[in-house]
């Protein structure tokens, strides 16, 4: 049985609509800022999705789709060390007072995986799924926690931007192991694109925004995936081990094994050999049966309107810190074509939206109203003001976007220009 957070991520990410007409920044030196783009020391090429950080502390930050970042440290934190680190790759650690010129490159040494003998091939991938559910409550955090996140939302229609939106939130987390998922979300400062021109007859908007991000942690709302009734659900197979932050461990392949009347997912699960840790999960949903897919997909749309979704993409990775995993980056990606009934055109949407625990606390940790709180309705874009300004988010650490807000859309309102007869 699917509970009401499961239903929220399939069904609260998209809502389509019909037209029917056409902060102050401050420049603190309270803090050492750090730019750059990681590689690949053999290939040369970017690495995505790479975890930059403070050893030892809660404070980081992921390189983007072409490997670049920003990673602001505060001076009163004293360190003099950051990391770099990424699936497949040896961590990197880089003297901080050395590298604060901007755009950086930052190598990564690819490494092969040599098992020891005690690293063995599971029998029963199975069996291992559910060990490392087993091991949740002592594995992830068992106290209250207040994140700070940046999280950023982005809608595509064909190669062109329509709709770019990010904040950075605090998170009130509830421990783990209290088996419901009460977590709450709140803005502290955010900004969205301006204005686009009208580009055709559909208004694509997310819902649900950060509150959504936090439903993907799949241990946090294990009814996704790997909860003890999810596991029936699956066939498991052992695929390989691998290193994560030179850590040993196993990938878990899954696909349907039953027909239920909601799609399922396909995908890998990493899981730590040392101590049966959730490290990361890749997944994807089962389009087999598209008009089911797109049923669970589309909260609401006009009735004329056909949807057809192409892809979708999860990614989940957690950090280990003194022996607990904690949540460290979630992202999703939708892919779909949108056309009306008796019309020969269609139009191909993207929808992608990413969040990155930038911070957290133990201490003092209270927990914010449900008047504060982003509610799963709520749509970002509604909610923040057009803000262009490059020092706009100040001390806070946030994900590099692949172009700026401002000219994403400034390209798109050019290409619809020329398209107008």
């Amino acid at each position: 049985m699917k509970t009401s957070a499961t239903r929220t991520i399939l069904s609260g990410l998209i809502a389509l609509f019909v037209f029917t007409l056409a902060g102050t920044a401050q420049t603190d030196n309270s803090f050492y800022t750090i730019n750059g783009i990681v590689k690949d020391a053999r290939t040369n090429e970017p690495i995505a999705f790479a975890s930059v950080f403070v050893p030892g502390t809660s404070v980081g930050t992921v390189s983007n789709l072409n490997g670049v970042f920003t990673l602001k440290i505060m001076k009163a934190l004293d360190t003099d060390v950051f990391a770099i680190s990424h699936l497949g790759y040896h961590v990197a650690r880089f003297p901080v007072e050395l590298n604060l010129s901007f755009g950086t490159e930052y190598f990564l040494e690819p490494h092969s995986v040599v098992l020891p003998e005690v690293v063995v091939r599971p029998n029963d991938p199975k069996s291992l799924v559910l060990s490392a559910i087993e091991k949740i409550g002592e594995n992830y955090p068992e106290v209250p926690q207040r994140l700070t996140a940046f999280y950023r939302e982005a809608i595509k229609q064909r190669r062109d931007y329509i709709s770019i939106s990010e904040a950075v939130v605090e998170v009130y987390q509830t421990p783990y192991a209290s088996g419901s998922f009460t977590d709450r979300t709140r803005i502290i400062q955010g900004r969205k694109s301006g204005n686009v021109r009208r580009a055709d007859t559909l208004a694509v908007k997310l819902q649900g925004g950060p509150h959504v991000a936090m439903l993907l942690d799949i241990v946090k709302n294990p009814d996704i995936l790997i909860s003890k009734e999810s596991v029936n659900y699956y066939n498991y197979e052992f695929l390989d081990v691998v290193k994560i932050e030179d850590a040993m461990n196993y990938v878990i392949g899954f696909t349907p094994r039953v027909d239920l009347p909601y799609p399922l997912y396909h995908g890998r699960l990493y899981i730590s050999v040392e101590n049966l840790g959730f490290t990361m999960a890749e997944f994807s949903l089962d389009l087999s049966d598209r008009t089911k897919a797109a049923q669970s997909l589309v909260l609401r749309k006009p009735l004329r309107l056909r949807v057809t979704p192409l892809a979708t993409n999860y990614l989940v990775t957690y950090k280990e810190t003194d022996g607990k995993y904690y949540l460290n980056y979630v992202r999703s990606e939708l892919e779909f074509f949108a056309d009306w009934r008796r019309r020969i055109f269609r139009t191909g949407y993207n929808i992608m939206a990413e969040m990155a625990i930038t911070e957290r606390d133990t201490e003092n940790v209270v927990r914010f109203s449900t008047r504060e709180s982003f509610r799963p309705n709520t749509i970002l874009a509604d909610m923040v003001p057009v803000y262009f300004e490059d020092e706009f988010w100040g001390e806070y650490n946030y994900i590099e976007p692949e172009e700026s807000i401002e000219s994403a859309i400034q390209k798109l309102n050019r290409r619809l220009e020329r398209e107008t007869p």
